[in-house]
């Protein structure tokens, strides 16, 4: 809320929407156990934030979505180059943003209907020059699937049309701790502290 404050552009995730509804039929156990408890430990303004927030945000040749910007409510996984062109050709942007997989990937749009998939070296800027449309799976802060527990995210350099892609290890046997402390699903300590 506070960098949304300071003129930040944050965009409603399957969570953030599941918390304002009463039941989410698409969730597992697991999921909808946390839902509960943050439904229980958030202030009525978190959560009005939550409610609030867009599914989707275009801003000049920028388009960032949770999920897939085709049709964003339905929180479908950009998990191939079918479903990123898909992404990308509703995006109507040249540069897309997209989370949800929990993991680092970015596509390229080579063609009309052809997109390759590139999985980034970390630290490393690749150059997404304005000549095709990208989708950018930036990764996830909190629960990484890919093996590696460590943060994800990626930095975008508009001036210099270049995406860097990094991984910062925290304390994921503590927030793993926490988790269990909260008395929640094990399943959810587990993922986070083993990045899976």
């Amino acid at each position: 809320m506070a960098y949304a404050r300071e003129g930040a552009i944050v965009v409603k995730g399957n969570h953030d929407e599941a918390v304002a509804q009463r039941s989410p039929r698409y969730l597992n156990d697991a999921a909808r156990d946390a839902i509960e408890w943050a439904r229980g430990s958030l202030t009525q303004e978190e959560k009005d934030f939550l409610d609030a927030l867009p599914l989707c945000v275009r801003e000049r040749d920028l388009c960032l979505v949770h999920a897939s910007a085709a049709i964003p409510e339905r929180w479908e996984y950009v998990d191939s180059p079918s479903a990123a062109l898909r992404s990308m050709q509703a995006a109507a942007a040249i540069h897309t943003f997209s989370g949800h997989v929990h993991d680092q990937l970015l596509f390229a749009q080579v063609g009309a209907d052809t997109v390759t998939r590139f999985r980034p070296h970390h630290g490393s800027p690749v150059p997404v020059a304005r000549h095709r449309r990208w989708l950018a799976l930036v990764g996830s802060v909190g629960q990484p699937r890919d093996g590696n527990p460590a943060a994800g995210y990626a930095l975008f350099d508009e001036a210099r049309t270049s995406l860097t892609y990094f991984r910062i290890p925290y304390d994921h046997r503590g927030a793993a701790g926490k988790i269990r402390a909260a008395g929640l699903p094990e399943s959810l300590a587990f993922r986070v502290q083993r990045g899976i």
